[in-house]
């Protein structure tokens, strides 16, 4: 855009700008009233402009007040990353009791089924249900269910929208005693966790034991279920599945002369098979396992037919050393940073951020009995991550920008009369998003900062020029009235094209509306208030920056 302007603009002004009459003959009517209209406001703009220089103290003050409130209103966004998506597809999770059989699972499916394809029917198009296989576990008695809805030109009443029917499925779901059932959003990112909300471990800190983790686990589900902004807390927690363990007695393996190498690798091709190597078949590469026969390991006591070679070659029954029990156990093993962990996910109740919602996790983590901790993974890290260097980044952008000013003008005063007009396009910004609801994300992080360079080039529109004028020998006061007449139209022009330009990212609505929305009202809302307030405030602060510049310098004289 800067090559555009130095290069092609002022050959496009020469070819297209023709010469026209104004206020006079050959104006049409449009124009004459529009031109009316607008030299009655710009004196009445100036009027006021000439009033606030008498008063700078005045203005000040008031400009103190928008930034207190732009602090208050900022203090009070919801956190969170990205705003939630209706992208068309809901995602269902359903977990029954550990040793839950298929057919059990199946009837909890048909229910789930039903209740996509006839109560949500105007809203849902199709419904893909498998049964085996879950986002937090796998077998027969997990289930998931992939909902397709309908086309967003079908569903554009607000009670057909992808998260009306998650809370109406939902709070259905909960009926079902028979398992546990959870509604989900893809994630904004594919790629960056399983569903939308937010993924975290809870790590075991303190080296506690699997058994007191999955304890913890549970009391931390306990208490977000209590919590009003914390919904569908989910993980590998609640119940703990049977497992078979053998037990290898090494002193009577040793002495019969049985490696403990050989009897673990016996039991890993018995139950698991192990792959031996590849033949081909019909021009076509196929590989080779080696399991021990179905019927051979069916039931516990079938190890007790097994044998082991010893060193000297003779088979060795396993039942001569080893024995075999039931123990409770975690269908997993995590380990996160080095530590042991459990992984869990969960989603935000209605009118609740992420932000919020995880600080609320961090506190009632801390509140559990013994050392744990949390630490957040996908879009949750993200998140922590992109919060932590906000401030940074608005601190940079402004040095950035103070610095490309100070060389331009080859002054150190001087641009903070532009810098100081960036609090008032952030008020319009913070204020624009409080009042629609929107979060402090990271499209919202973006429509800061676009509003700092906005503000600062409206600022720079009558600076500029009113600089020029006083450095030709004008008064100052006089310099920057007729600086802000002149400048006033196109700040205006600019600010209008880029406000109308934005509007429909504002008032989108379907698929991506959520970040369009994000960003296209915060923009406009800061490119208002730069306009409205802005072109009010300019005029002051360079008054008052270089009169302190004048003061300094007759000091120094």
């Amino acid at each position: 855009s800067a090559l555009v302007a130095i290069i092609l603009t002022p050959a496009l002004c020469a070819i297209m700008l023709k010469p026209a009459p104004r206020h006079g003959k050959g104006e049409s009517r449009w124009f004459g009233w529009f031109n009316r209209g607008f030299e009655r406001m710009l004196g009445g703009y100036v009027g006021l402009v000439g009033r606030f220089l008498l008063r700078p103290l005045h203005v000040l003050v008031f400009f103190a007040a928008f930034i207190g409130a732009a602090y208050a209103l900022y203090s009070q966004l919801a956190e969170s990353f990205l705003p939630s998506e209706d992208q068309g597809v809901l995602q269902t999770q359903i977990t029954l009791p550990a040793g839950a059989n298929a057919a059990r699972t199946q009837a909890v499916i048909d229910l789930v089924e039903d209740y996509y394809l006839t109560q949500e029917a105007d809203a849902v198009q199709s419904v893909f249900m498998n049964l085996g296989f879950s986002f937090g576990s796998s077998g027969e008695n997990a289930a998931s269910a992939f909902v397709r809805l309908k086309d967003f030109d079908e569903r554009s009443d607000e009670h057909l929208a992808a998260a009306a029917v998650a809370q109406r499925a939902t709070a259905y779901f909960r009926q079902i005693r028979d398992a546990d059932i959870f509604v989900l959003s893809p994630p904004t990112i594919r790629g960056l966790g399983q569903s939308d909300g937010f993924s975290m471990y809870l790590e075991d800190a303190g080296n506690q034991g699997r058994t007191a983790l999955i304890e913890a686990g549970n009391h931390l589900a306990d208490a977000a279920a209590q919590s009003p902004d914390i919904a569908n807390l989910r993980g590998n927690i609640r119940t703990l599945e049977s497992e078979l363990r053998v037990v290898i007695d090494q002193e009577k393996a040793g002495a019969l002369g049985v490696e403990l190498q050989a009897a673990n690798a016996l039991l890993r091709t018995g139950f698991a098979g192990s792959y031996v190597n590849d033949f081909i078949l019909n021009d076509e590469i196929k590989p080779v396992y080696v399991q021990a026969d179905a019927r051979y390991r069916m039931q516990p006591d079938d190890i007790s037919r097994w044998y082991a070679r010893n060193s000297q070659g003779e088979m060795v029954p396993f039942s001569a050393f080893s024995t075999t029990k039931w123990e409770q156990g975690s269908p997993s093993l995590n380990r996160f940073n080095g530590t042991a962990a459990m992984s869990m996910q969960g989603t935000t109740a209605a009118g609740a951020s992420t932000g919020d919602v995880m600080d609320r996790i961090e506190q009632l983590v801390a509140d559990l009995p013994g050392a744990y901790g949390v630490s957040w993974s996908g879009l949750s890290y993200q998140e922590r991550l992109a919060g932590a260097q906000a401030v940074m980044l608005y601190a940079v952008s402004i040095l950035v920008v103070f610095l490309c000013l100070a060389a331009l003008y080859e002054s150190w005063s001087v641009p903070f009369s532009v810098i100081l007009a960036v609090p008032v396009g952030i008020f319009g910004t913070v204020l624009a998003a409080w009042l629609f609801g929107l979060d402090n994300d990271v499209y919202f992080k973006v429509a800061m900062l676009t509003t700092m360079g906005l503000a600062a080039k409206n600022a720079i529109l009558i600076v500029e020029f009113a600089r020029a004028l006083h450095a030709q020998g004008q008064n100052l006061t006089e310099a920057i009235l007729r600086a802000a007449r002149l400048r006033l139209r196109p700040i205006i022009m600019t600010s209008l094209a880029f406000s109308l330009g934005v509007l429909p990212l504002a008032i989108s609505t379907g698929a991506g509306s959520g970040a369009q929305n994000a960003i296209g009202i915060s923009v406009l809302g800061g490119m208002i208030a730069a306009t409205v307030l802005g072109v009010f405030f300019v005029p002051v602060f360079f008054f008052v920056i270089a009169r302190l510049s004048q003061m300094k310098i007759d000091a120094r004289a």
